[in-house]
């Protein structure tokens, strides 16, 4: 009778060794994905796009980013918010002309794009890039053909 250990033995060690290799790339990941971009990563990932951001599966709002940090806000009602955005360590932080009290965000990226989480609470909701363009962003108003 043929001795069958070394051979279970061998096929353990491979089933161990892809265990620990998955574990370690699947620890390495979620690590790469948290990296905050710089304020010169997301200036150059952003300028003269548009970006759709998502929430909880359903669409949030959008912004273009402009030259020299300006940028154009909607809630995707038609109306649109003009404002800019500065950095503040590795928050960026944007201020708008009807709303000047600042609102300061994280920025990273993820398999699918862009994701933000705003940095004086942390409870809320994470937003994400649904969609990005060179088009400019839509602003016709609420009052049109009124």
């Amino acid at each position: 009778m043929k001795q069958r250990w070394p051979v279970h033995r061998r096929l353990w060690q491979t089933r161990v060794m892809r265990s620990v290799i998955l574990s370690l790339c699947m620890m390495a990941t979620p690590a790469l994905a948290e990296d905050i971009m710089t304020p010169e990563q997301f200036d150059t990932y952003t300028r003269g796009q548009t970006f759709v951001y998502g929430s909880r599966g359903t669409p949030y709002g959008a912004e273009e980013y402009l030259d020299d940090r300006r940028v154009r806000w909607s809630f995707l009602d038609g109306r649109c918010l003009e404002g800019e955005w500065y950095a503040e360590g590795n928050l960026i932080c944007f201020v708008y002309e009807q709303e000047p009290q600042p609102q300061c965000w994280s920025f990273r990226r993820g398999s699918g794009g862009l994701i933000a989480r705003f940095a004086s609470d942390s409870t809320l909701d994470e937003l994400y890039e649904v969609e990005r363009s060179a088009k400019p962003l839509s602003c016709p108003g609420p009052d049109v053909g009124v």
